[in-house]
Formats: structure tokens, C-alpha cells, sequence
């Protein structure tokens, strides 16, 4: 009983200490909610954590998805407006076979913090998932589920990326 309660307690500190952050808006989702929307053969995006100021943040984005190589693979994720416009697109160079989900940064991306906005992740042979981050900075993100066809002429847009590392 007492080894339990230290476990506890112990778990409790270390979430307390490691996941606690005053710069950042981190909004974690259960992996079940996000595998009972998603289609386990497409990327999904399943947290975000932002930085920075109006129309200055850096978004911290963690996919999940089932690379396999260069042959399938995450390949990036953007932040798309309501309306379907692409606001950032942060390409990711190589697959994440061994490290699932993962976590990439970038910015900056110029948005106010009312803005609602969709956070997506594309396969380079499946394209678009269709669980996605809907939200904004002022309100936070939650887990939603996307029309794969949403905006999907984005997939032709610049930046694309040019190669796979590995």
C-alpha cells in the first residue's frame, strides 16, 4: 500500500515538474479518442503546443502516423485557416519509423490569437488525415475530424518537399 502511494505521488510530481510549462499552451489528447476519429493509415495530429505572441507563434505539433520508410511517410503538417487557405506548412524530411508520434516545430506563423484554425498532417502517398487540431490560441485546440477533401488542392501548393532522407 505505502509503495502505491509513493508511485502515486511520485508520478504526480514528475507530471507536475515535466509537463507543466508557463510559456506554452500544450493540450495533450487520449490516444483512444484520437485512434476512435482517425483512420490508423493516415497521419493524425494529436497535440500542440504554442509559443510566442500574436502573429508571431511557433506551434509544436505531434503526429502520429504509420511511416514505413521513404516509401510512406509523414511528409507535413500545416495550419490551415477556416476558409482553406494555407497560413504554414513545416515539411518534414525524412520518416519516423522508430519514433512514434513525434514532435517537430515551426513558425513563424502569423496568426491572431482569435483566429480558428485547423492543424493537419499529409502522408506523401495517402494524403490528408482526417484527424486534425481545431482551435485557437485564445480558446485552445481540440481533436476533430476533418473532411480528407477539405482544402485538398493544398497538396499541390508550394512548399512541397523535394526529397526523403531516409
Amino acid at each position: 500500500m505505502k509503495r502505491a502511494i509513493k508511485s502515486s505521488i511520485l508520478l504526480s510530481t514528475l507530471w507536475l515538474f515535466c509537463c507543466a510549462s508557463e510559456n506554452s499552451v500544450s493540450l495533450p489528447v487520449a490516444e483512444e479518442e484520437t485512434t476512435e476519429i482517425g483512420n490508423a493509415n493516415t497521419a493524425q495530429t494529436t497535440n500542440v503546443e504554442v509559443t510566442g505572441e500574436e502573429n508571431a507563434y511557433t506551434f509544436s505539433v505531434t503526429i502520429l502516423s504509420p511511416d514505413t520508410g521513404c516509401e510512406q511517410y509523414a511528409d507535413w503538417w500545416e495550419v490551415v485557416d477556416t476558409e482553406g487557405n494555407l497560413l504554414y506548412r513545416r515539411i518534414l524530411g525524412h520518416s519516423h519509423v522508430n519514433e512514434q508520434p513525434f514532435t517537430r516545430s515551426g513558425g513563424t506563423i502569423s496568426i491572431t490569437e482569435e483566429q480558428e484554425v485547423y492543424i493537419r498532417a499529409h502522408m506523401n502517398n495517402l494524403g490528408y488525415g482526417n484527424t486534425v487540431l481545431k482551435g485557437s490560441i485564445l480558446t485552445g485546440f481540440t481533436t476533430s475530424e476533418l473532411d480528407v477533401t477539405f482544402a485538398a488542392t493544398l497538396a499541390k501548393q508550394e512548399p512541397l518537399p523535394t526529397s526523403c532522407a531516409f
